[in-house]
């Protein structure tokens, strides 16, 4: 039977289930990828589990968010994380290096290979042919010590491309179109899959560009074809020997289909706050800026720079912008430099930045209050940025950089110049050097882990209890984004391995008093639920969005729908989600309101529908669930680690 990509890749690398859509299944992990927001918890759990060596073909552990060392915390973490690597037997690359998906596609990434990666975006490595999926940190130290990764099987969304990109329109418009098509949500349980013959005029860069944002509108995983573009990118990067051939046999089908014909796309941005909230750049040209960005995993090239310089050369920025410049790696720096075009960067007025994540999760270059700021990063959700009244657009480095010239808004269509042509840089600078490879087993065991004050040992979660008796501390609303549950940014993402101290933070930007009031029905040993809108828990991967709330005595979560991830999460430490039945009765339960469900181990056994009570209002409503068997045994034991120690 004729299959495509993605099944390809299930079917080689499926262990356990059946390639039926939303049945569970358990795929083989060949490598895995952490950053260092997530990272410290991942090694804590390695610790936690005993590991002595990583099982999985390679395992890469990245410095590119925290690095702002206003004090001691970022900087102890950094060598926890690397000593962590050397004892575990991971590659290690330190900060400054760059952001860990272009990097990993650019040094380890392989064609026909799986990939996990603690960060929402790992899903950008699909542009070489690669199933990468981002999950909890949990879940990837359980990849690195030879578990399977289990998932439902996702629906297969097609993406016919048509046609060449016009002047001025570049991958970001490809993703940015997509999203006013799917919303944020429209992808969630499937995996994209580009084809067609507009892919001849994408390169690796820009695919990645795409595949990046797959995370975006929810979906498991973004794949692209590993063509004779797949081939030349790592040609170019002097490992052609990896490559391998993988395309969709010709009479492939998939769950859903669509076309893009690229040469009718223009130039688009999507408004504050949210990536889904996509309109051409034309309807909101004129609007004064304060800022434009240029850089994050999102436009990671060296084209995405390159374009950026050629279009300020011998030219000045707008005096009431700022405009910054986050190189993405260390070799795209150098290659900047060699070529002349850092020079015309610096020149226009451009603020250069070191190589990192930087401003895309709040790590410095804050926008001033409620002013505009054009950014080619990945997400706008309210405050992300690092102030709390921003106004966030999302748009391609040539909208960004045409906008940073004239001081507004605009569609980079109407400067009254040809569009400039990037060529590749006469040297491709390829510096392995600043990989810190796995030692040898016989020297990683005498590896003493470095700890800060900062890090501290993982709470102990107690199984989840029989009958449950909850009062609702919050209510919240629809598409609700794991950086409003927990905050990123220079001021929180310190305390990442530190789960007493973040827990402090949790929901302050939609519920300053959230934290405390949990803490103190905590203390009486009390625990708590939280009703959410649809797609609860969209965006970041990072489990301290689960794992701080149920320090605080989160036991349940009750929404109209979540995202894959964090759905994930909480079940991984011990919290219930449930849907409900009816989307309706979401207007019903008011925050206070007391939830009973008794005998819930045995319920949600028994099938996938639950009776629950507002004993506040004595009304019941019907409740669902989409865990499977394995995840009704974790939550009863109360997290994935219980599970794993008992099992």
């Amino acid at each position: 039977m004729a299959q495509n990509i993605t099944q390809k890749l299930i079917q080689s690398h499926l262990v356990d289930g059946e390639m039926i859509a939303d049945e569970e299944i358990a795929l083989k992990i060949d490598q895995t990828l952490c950053q260092d927001a997530t990272g410290t918890l991942v090694m804590l759990e390695l610790e936690a589990m005993g590991l002595e060596r990583a099982k999985t073909e390679l395992s890469a552990q990245y410095v590119d968010h925290n690095l702002v060392q206003e004090d001691y915390r970022n900087a102890d973490d950094h060598l926890f994380l690397q000593s962590a690597a050397q004892r575990f037997g991971l590659w290690f690359s330190r900060a400054g290096n760059g952001i860990s998906h272009p990097l990993h596609m650019q040094f380890f990434g392989k064609p026909n290979k799986t990939l996990l990666g603690s960060d929402s975006h790992t899903c950008a490595a699909g542009a070489i042919g690669m199933l990468a999926i981002g999950a909890g940190g949990l879940e990837v130290a359980m990849a690195i010590v030879g578990q399977p990764f289990h998932l439902k099987m996702p629906r297969i969304i097609g993406i016919n491309l048509i046609g060449k990109l016009p002047d001025w329109v570049s991958a970001k418009d490809v993703v940015l179109e997509m999203l006013r098509r799917k919303g944020v949500k429209g992808c969630v349980n499937c995996v994209i899959e580009y084809y067609g013959p507009g892919l001849k005029y994408l390169d690796v860069w820009d695919r990645h560009v795409i595949a990046n944002m797959g995370a975006e509108m929810g979906a498991t995983a973004t794949v692209f074809p590993s063509d004779d573009v797949t081939r030349e990118f790592l040609k170019t990067n002097q490992r052609v020997q990896d490559w391998v051939e993988l395309l969709a046999d010709k009479k492939a089908q998939y769950d859903l289909n669509d076309t893009i014909d690229l040469s009718q796309l223009e130039p688009l941005i999507a408004k504050p706050s949210s990536p889904g909230n996509v309109v051409p750049v034309r309807e909101v040209k004129g609007h004064d800026l304060f800022q434009a960005y240029i850089g994050s995993s999102a436009n990671p090239g060296y084209r995405d720079f390159a374009i950026a310089a050629l279009i300020v050369k011998d030219k000045r920025i707008s005096t009431n912008v700022s405009f910054d410049i986050n190189p993405s790696s260390r070799n795209i720096l150098e290659e900047l430099a060699n070529e002349g075009l850092l020079s015309n960067l610096i020149h226009s007025g451009a603020r250069i930045h070191q190589a990192g994540c930087n401003g895309c999760i709040g790590m410095g270059q804050a926008p001033a209050t409620g002013r505009n700021s054009l950014r080619t990063v990945p997400r706008n959700f309210p405050g992300r940025s690092g102030t709390k009244e921003d106004s966030v657009f999302l748009c391609s480095p040539e909208t960004a950089t045409a906008s940073a010239l004239t001081g507004v808004i605009t569609d980079p269509r109407e400067l009254n110049f040809a569009y400039p042509k990037v060529k590749a840089p006469q040297k491709n600078i390829i510096n392995k050097d600043m990989f810190q490879p796995p030692l040898p087993l016989e020297n990683a065991g005498k590896i003493k882990l470095i700890k800060g004050p900062n890090i501290k040992s993982l709470p102990k979660l107690k199984p989840f209890p029989n009958d449950l008796q909850l009062t609702v501390l919050l209510k919240v609303n629809d598409n609700i984004s794991t950086d409003e549950i927990m905050p990123a940014g220079a001021r929180v993402l310190p305390y990442r391995s530190n789960i007493p101290k973040i827990s402090e933070f949790i929901f302050e930007n939609i519920d300053e008093t959230y934290a405390n009031r949990a803490k103190e029905f905590n203390d009486k040993k009390q625990q708590h639920a939280i009703v959410g809108g649809e797609n609860y828990g969209q965006g970041s991967s990072r489990e301290h969005a689960a794992l701080a709330p149920k320090y605080l005595g989160l036991e349940l979560v009750i929404a109209k729908s979540f995202a894959r991830i964090h759905r994930d999460n909480l079940i991984n430490f011990g919290v219930l989600p449930l849907s409900f039945d009816n989307p309706e009765d979401y207007q019903l339960i008011k925050q206070n309101d007391v939830i009973v469900i008794k005998d819930v181990i045995s319920l949600l056994k028994k099938g996938h529908e639950l009776i629950a009570k507002i004993e506040s209002q004595n009304k019941e409503i019907t409740l669902k669930h989409t865990l499977s068997k394995r995840q009704i045994d974790v939550l009863k034991e109360g997290g994935l680690i219980n599970w794993v120690k008992r099992a």
